[in-house]
């Protein structure tokens, strides 16, 4: 039986891939694994199951393939920066890796999907496409730049193996709280700030778009893709937000301010939490982060034909229609 074998598959991307997978028919039975149960499926589909699975543990499950069309798709992973220890990237991403290529061997499955990250290009503020030198420096972006590796071990020892890594940008859509999701309630608001103006690329992904790019890479032939998954074109933050603020019709200012202002009054704010027992998303660290360009072309896809359906402006069009209430 042609089956997908989800690892991490009650995340957020999963949901939406396991949707496609099932208005396509592409796979006779999808399996979810994961410590956590679907929380994004009211009720599972007939064809879906869900099996409890840690990946930073070996995977011993009484499951058997029979079919060479079979897939693996890893998306289990520690990601939110900062807010787990050092090694507990480390402890899942690598261990991860290591378990679902043993798992694939053992059930002689020879396909795997990886999503990887655009950490590992680290910070820089040139363009970095697929052939980008890798400096990660995160706890995060080196166990995903290792994870990467792994599983290319896993796919030289064997011609008839097929293994395809995405180093998918923010990537945003319907029920996403994300980082798109604040940035449209802050406009709506007034309280958004721009930092230094907004001059600078941030690569930004809608989820139908990256599922439609897995769809197509899978379709082809090569033994190794590796790609990068962000619109083409991209905005730069500046024009993102007054791209947001004319679609939603927002009429409140947007303020730019000095980076190491939004900084200083972050680190505020966390002190301030803390004294009250209280944790806030507002870190240093992620204002920092959100300051600094994340400039990604994706150019395995544009060489390939692949047709970006999903820019901002139509992004949004197409998340209002698909999700109303996320707006009220």
């Amino acid at each position: 039986m042609k089956t997908a074998f989800i690892f991490g598959g009650s995340g957020y991307i999963a949901y939406f891939l396991v949707n496609r997978f099932i208005e396509t028919n592409r796979f006779a039975k999808i399996i979810l694994l994961d410590i956590q149960e679907p929380k994004y499926f009211k009720k599972l589909p007939k064809s879906v199951e869900f099996v409890f699975c840690d990946v930073r543990d070996q995977i011993s499950l009484d499951i058997i393939n029979d079919s060479e069309e079979s897939w693996i798709f890893n998306f289990a992973a520690i990601h939110r920066e900062p807010g787990h220890e050092r090694k507990e990237y480390f402890d899942t991403n690598l261990n991860g890796a290591e378990n679902i290529n043993k798992f694939a061997e053992n059930n002689k499955i020879n396909n795997i999907f990886f999503t990887s990250s655009i950490a590992p290009y680290g910070k820089s503020r040139e363009e970095c496409n697929e052939n980008s030198l890798i400096y990660a420096e995160t706890p995060y972006g080196i166990s995903k730049g290792l994870a990467e590796k792994i599983h290319q071990i896993w796919l030289a020892k064997n011609n008839s193996r097929r293994l395809i890594i995405v180093r998918p940008s923010v990537i945003y859509g319907p029920h996403d709280p994300g980082n798109i999701y604040r940035t449209i309630q802050a406009l709506k608001k007034g309280t958004f700030m721009l930092p230094d103006g907004g001059n600078i690329i941030k690569a930004y992904g809608y989820v139908y778009g990256l599922v439609d790019s897995i769809l197509f890479t899978m379709n082809k032939n090569e033994n190794l893709i590796i790609y990068n998954y962000a619109e083409n074109p991209i905005l730069n933050l500046k024009d993102l937000t007054t791209a947001i603020k004319e679609e939603f019709e927002y009429k409140k200012p947007t303020f730019s301010v000095p980076v190491s202002f939004l900084v200083f009054i972050s680190g505020v704010l966390q002190i301030g939490f803390k004294l009250i027992g209280k944790k806030s998303d507002i870190h240093p660290v992620r204002v920092r982060k959100a300051a600094f360009p994340t400039n990604i072309k994706p150019n395995y896809l544009i060489e390939n034909g692949f047709d970006f359906k999903y820019g901002l402006r139509e992004s949004l069009k197409h998340w209002k229609t698909i999700a109303p209430e996320d707006f009220k």
